[in-house]
């Protein structure tokens, strides 16, 4: 039930062959083009569905958190400037929301309101920093012959995009994939040693985690770079090879095949090309950093398209825990993942450990996504907002 937000709670040959075919050939009527659908759709505070005063108060704060950081942002600087002078008050907060920003529903390319949210959280697992029998998978740095293009300082139209690669002789060519790494290593430094080649890969897909060493001590490390070759799920894999069906995929249930199939443990860490390379953080109670290099809230942080949401962005939340419970509340867009693609599409951040772990693992619910963006400022789309008062 919506309710106001103010009451509590992706041949060159073989299109020549085709097109040469195709002249003569009569020619199909044309189908119409779908129509365009508006990513941002206008909405008003009163069609937010309720929260309570306490996920008020944690989304606020979790997204002001990060306004020390946004402070030269040409989005949210004066926004953020504001915030800072609002209360630890529930009544203060939604007033200065109000008076702030503007609410719009994001819709996706099929103009539906509704769209998939996942969980992630930050892995404990067991390791060393000595390789043993026992500890055989390494935990790679950044490779020292892997480079780095930004390709947006010649074509500024690839802003934000990377290629990476190696050089051979004046060649560069692209970086190994997944499988070589594992197989024949890479010049890297080595920031640890795990006991399970899954615990790698989920540790990858998380983007970040602790290692548990014998001494007690805790290793954090985070997401430094990647090898430059495209993320594809292995669950997908699971499905595609009839090993799981599509509403079994969880990472228990991916867990639990490789412990019952070890043999092809390889195979289906082969299926998935990208590879993480990792750096060491401090250690801190903080949660770990996402790429808006700010600590995540367990709860309220969630990573998401930034083609559709820029970072630092405040969010309204719909959607439901695996159990069913609701989770609506303001979130922080504060972090991104190779897998989170899409209008309506956002992995919610749950904190540190098992328990955390079990919530992310097999949340893969639907839900709505409202953008609260600052008034007078031009949306991503770069369509102009409405003015106060229009």
């Amino acid at each position: 039930m919506i309710a106001p937000l103010f009451r509590r709670g992706r041949l060159a040959l073989g299109v020549a062959a085709l097109l040469a075919l195709a002249a003569g050939c009569d020619k199909e009527p044309s189908k119409p083009e779908p129509p365009k659908v508006d990513t941002y759709s206008k909405a008003t505070w009163e069609e937010l569905p309720v929260t309570g005063d306490a996920d008020l108060l944690a989304g606020f704060n979790a997204w002001r958190s990060a306004c020390a950081r946004l402070a030269k942002d040409p989005i949210w600087a004066a926004t953020c400037a504001s915030a800072t002078q609002v209360p630890q008050d529930p009544n203060a907060i939604r007033a200065w929301l109000k008076a702030q920003l503007e609410v719009y529903s994001l819709r996706s390319a099929r103009n539906s309101p509704q769209g998939l949210i996942t969980g992630y959280y930050e892995p404990v697992y067991a390791g060393s920093l000595e390789r043993s029998e026992q500890a055989p998978i390494p935990v790679y740095g950044i490779p020292e012959d892997m480079i780095v293009v930004a390709l947006d300082s010649l074509y500024p139209e690839l802003k934000g995009k990377r290629l990476r690669g190696r050089l051979e002789g004046r060649v560069l060519k692209p970086y190994d994939d997944a499988a070589t790494i594992r197989s024949q290593g890479v010049k890297a430094p080595v920031l640890a040693w795990l006991t399970n080649p899954m615990d790698l890969q989920f540790l990858q897909i998380q983007g970040s985690g602790r290692i548990q060493l014998e001494s007690g001590r805790q290793l954090r490390i985070g997401y430094a770079d990647q090898n430059g070759h495209p993320y594809r799920p292995v669950g997908r894999w699971l499905v595609e090879q009839g090993q799981l069906k599509q509403e079994e995929v969880s990472m228990g249930a991916i867990r639990d095949w490789a412990t019952a199939n070890p043999q092809r443990v390889p195979e289906l860490l082969a299926s998935n090309p990208s590879f993480v390379f990792f750096g060491l953080n401090p250690d801190s109670n903080e949660g770990p950093r996402g790429s808006l290099n700010v600590p995540l809230t367990a709860g309220y942080s969630v990573a998401i398209d930034r083609k559709v949401i820029p970072l630092g962005s405040l969010l309204w939340l719909s959607t439901t825990r695996p159990d069913g419970s609701p989770v609506t509340r303001p979130v922080a867009a504060q972090d991104t993942g190779g897998a989170i693609a899409g209008e309506v599409r956002a992995d919610l951040f749950w904190g540190t450990g098992a328990e955390a772990g079990e919530l992310a693992g097999n949340m893969k619910q639907q839900g709505q996504i409202w953008l609260l963006w600052p008034k007078s400022v031009a949306l991503p789309n770069a369509a102009p907002a409405p003015q106060p008062g229009a």
